[in-house]
């Protein structure tokens, strides 16, 4: 009798925990969504209180900047009007380092910035030194023959005057380092006397000279506290709404995110937009395709076509002209009116014409094409390849003669190390355990309600009792009173038990 006591209130507790895990994987199902939710948008935004701002102020992701340089085989004859022939050197690896100061919040949700870069060599990611010398052209001579065009022919003529008397040609062979970093140039000395301003270089001239330990602009951004659907949005850059570099409001416009991190929650429909200050201008990215980076899913967003497309191929992009050919932007206006184009590595996605112009060019997408990998529950990038080519062209001017182009491109990096698996653990496996928790426990739930049910079911099963009046004695009476205490109801008086088996 006491063994049947204990059974029936072990099935009894499994039912009720069953309930418990049922009711539990129920709210789960129903509330988990909206929580996780809550949590990444109280975790994203841009306040000391969030998991996500210390990363924001100092970016733990180690990017690195791989130059690639296209030395000139053939400068002599390039200045007699052939071909170019090119080879490309590198990768040269920088490591850049970023990190936030004057971090100001504002009363209006934004927040302003300022973004410091430096960047160290990093001779074991590197197919060469900044030892090794490269022919390309003389920026300096290309960009001053090309701003005396339409000059008196006196002044033409002073300035051939000057590169002979101090040694200028129209390439040089230089150092990686000294065309990065900078080098002494008596032609620099002679500018910055007789036409200040040209040049924003007071000593050495170096391709990356003033990008080293300098901030890129005054970011302000909204931080999405106050209104979530303007998180990370640009506001202003150096105190600006839009910039004036260009012929048109829509290529002026400051658009999207500083290029960081994105609003989360993003679906294939997305697009990912951000300003550029080394670009001048903002630039919106396409999604391709979905993917996973070591375990993280990720939104891949490549840059369209219509990029750096010329005025007559997409019309929005007029306000960038005077345009040439496809596939190359005319970026003069922001820098110091040097004939600089951008364009991507090995004019991929443009004009074929451009890339026939030089030997020593093969455009392909898995090289040389721009995307960026973002983690769309979130919007933090995960792999970022963002390659762009610096071009300088340049064509023959009367009184001084000369042509040529510099071919130069880069790339950078990807979350890695601690930083990567801490984010993986937090934002990919424990959301996912959960997910699959709630399940588990309402299916687990389901499972326990049955106990009490089968046990009941298989006790009537195993025996089934009925009473008769056709039988007295007194050992009948004492199996009925048995009986009856076992099951809790009274016996007919007088009645005898019997058993059937089913």
């Amino acid at each position: 009798m006491g063994g049947h006591a204990k059974a029936r209130g072990a099935a009894a507790a499994l039912g009720v925990l069953g309930l418990l895990c049922a009711v539990l994987g129920a709210v789960m199902i129903a509330l988990l969504p909206s929580l996780i939710e809550q949590q990444v948008l109280k975790n994203v935004r841009i306040h000391p209180s969030s998991l996500s701002f210390n990363m924001w102020k100092d970016i733990p992701v180690p990017f690195y900047l791989s130059v690639y340089f296209f030395n000139v085989l053939n400068p002599d004859k390039v200045l007699k009007g052939e071909k170019p022939q090119v080879q490309e050197l590198g990768p040269y690896v920088y490591r850049e380092f970023r990190h936030k100061t004057n971090i100001t919040f504002h009363d209006n949700d934004t927040v302003s910035f300022l973004e410091y870069r430096s960047y160290q060599f990093q001779p074991a990611k590197s197919r060469g030194s900044e030892s090794d010398y490269v022919v390309v052209p003389n920026i300096l001579v290309m960009s001053a023959s090309m701003m005396m065009e339409d000059r008196p022919m006196s002044l033409k003529l002073m300035m051939t005057l000057a590169f002979t008397t101090l040694g200028q040609r129209a390439f040089m062979n230089r150092t990686v380092g000294e065309i990065m970093w900078g080098y002494d140039d008596p032609l620099m000395s002679l500018i910055n006397k007789y036409f200040p301003g040209m040049f924003p270089f007071n000593g050495k001239f170096g391709l990356f000279a003033e990008l080293n330990n300098s901030d890129s602009g005054l970011f302000t951004v909204f931080t999405g506290v106050k209104n979530f659907s303007r998180i990370h949005l640009v506001d202003k850059w150096n105190g600006l709404s839009k910039v004036s570099f260009w012929h048109s409001d829509q290529c002026n416009m400051i658009n999207g995110t500083a290029g960081q991190m994105w609003a989360p929650f993003m679906t294939p429909e997305s697009s990912l937009e951000f300003y550029s200050p080394d670009a001048c201008r903002s630039m919106k990215l396409i999604y391709k395709e979905s993917g996973v980076f070591e375990g993280i899913p990720t939104y891949r967003f490549v840059a369209p076509k219509t990029l750096f497309a010329n005025g007559s191929d997409y019309p929005p992009n007029e306000g960038f002209c005077p345009c040439m050919e496809s596939g190359i932007q005319n970026v003069s206006t922001c820098r110091f009116n040097a004939p600089l184009f951008l364009s991507h590595p090995h004019f991929y996605d443009g004009d074929p014409a451009l890339a026939e112009a030089v030997t020593g060019l093969h455009p392909n997408q898995e090289e040389h094409s721009l995307f960026l990998d973002i983690h769309p529950v979130t919007g933090v990038p995960m792999n970022c390849s963002v390659k762009m080519q610096l071009n300088l062209y340049i064509k023959a001017v009367k009184g001084i003669g000369g042509q040529g182009g510099l071919w130069l491109w880069c790339d950078n990096g990807a979350m890695e190390g601690e930083t990567l698996r801490s984010f993986y653990t937090q934002l990919v496996l424990l959301p996912k355990v959960l997910h699959y928790a709630q399940y588990v426990l309402l299916g687990l739930g389901c499972v326990l309600l049955l106990v009490p049910v089968v046990y009941q079911v298989r006790s009537q099963e195993k025996c089934y009792l009925f009473w008769s009046s056709s039988k007295k004695g007194p050992k009948d009476k004492e199996a009925i009173q048995a009986y009856s205490e076992s099951l809790m109801t009274p016996a007919p008086k007088g009645a005898v038990l019997q058993e059937a088996r089913l």
